[in-house]
């Protein structure tokens, strides 16, 4: 399976979560790894070579830090851009038909807090809706998301534990991501 890892953090270099994640991905070299923000610092998107990578995978991760309940705006610009009429929907908008979808997002919240009644109300999934709509309006496959919880807090331990059960949930074939 080819996969493709889209970043979309806008200070990678100082995100402790983001980055054990990032560097778990580099030991895969059969992992294309892009960000966002490093490829496109004026949030000038190359659409035309955006949706060519696109097509030459089969799985695409979209991670995240968790901003405001939502995702970064390069990645909202990213998806109003590239996930074209005609295109990525609508007649003849059948080019990510079939295509794994997951999205991995870290937070500085425990994840008690994002629940019913927690502080946050909703849990990650509930908050994840308008992504998992739009892969679905693409005819994508949208897969169970990879979370990191408490992300601020973690100890270098936690957080190179967590980059190794992410690694291995966007490897999982789809069917053992629903057990």
């Amino acid at each position: 399976m080819k996969m493709m890892v889209i970043i979309a953090h806008p200070n990678l270099k100082d995100s402790r979560a983001n980055s054990a994640m990032a560097k778990e991905l580099s030991n895969h070299s059969t992992i294309q790894v892009r960000k966002l923000y490093e490829e496109y610092p004026d949030g000038k998107i190359d659409i035309e070579r955006e949706q060519q990578l696109l097509l030459g995978v089969d799985r695409i991760v979209l991670q995240f830090p968790f901003y405001w309940y939502s995702c970064p705006p390069l990645l909202k610009e990213w998806f109003d851009q590239v996930l074209t009429y005609g295109w990525a929907f609508g007649p003849g908008g059948e080019a990510l038909k079939g295509k794994d979808f997951i999205v991995a997002t870290t937070t500085g919240g425990p994840e008690n807090e994002y629940r019913s009644g927690g502080r946050n109300w909703f849990t990650i999934s509930e908050y994840l809706r308008p992504i998992q709509a739009t892969i679905n309006r693409c005819n994508g496959t949208f897969l169970p998301a990879f979370a990191t919880y408490n992300a601020d807090r973690a100890t270098g331990a936690a957080l190179k534990e967590a980059a190794k059960r992410y690694l291995d949930h966007i490897l999982a074939p789809a069917e053992a991501l629903y057990r």
